[in-house]
C-alpha cells in the first residue's frame, strides 16, 4: 500500500515536470520575460500565490479523488 503511494507520487511529479517544461520549450523568449517580471514581485505576494496554488491543488485532488 505504501509502495503504491510513492509510485503515484512519482507519476504526479513526472507529469508536473512535463507540464512545467511545455511553455519554456515552445516559447523560450516569453518564458524569459515572465521570469524577469517574477523577479520584481515581492516575497509576500509570491508566498500568497504559492499558498493559493497549493490549496487549489489540494482541493482539486480531494474533489477528483
Amino acid at each position: 500500500m505504501g509502495s503504491e503511494f510513492w509510485h503515484q507520487l512519482l507519476i504526479g511529479f513526472c507529469l508536473m515536470l512535463v507540464l512545467e517544461g511545455i511553455i519554456p520549450f515552445l516559447y523560450p523568449q516569453r518564458w524569459r520575460n515572465l521570469v524577469q517580471q517574477l523577479a520584481l514581485v515581492s516575497n509576500p505576494t509570491l508566498r500568497i500565490t504559492g499558498f493559493v496554488s497549493m490549496m487549489a491543488g489540494v482541493i482539486m485532488l480531494y474533489i477528483f479523488n
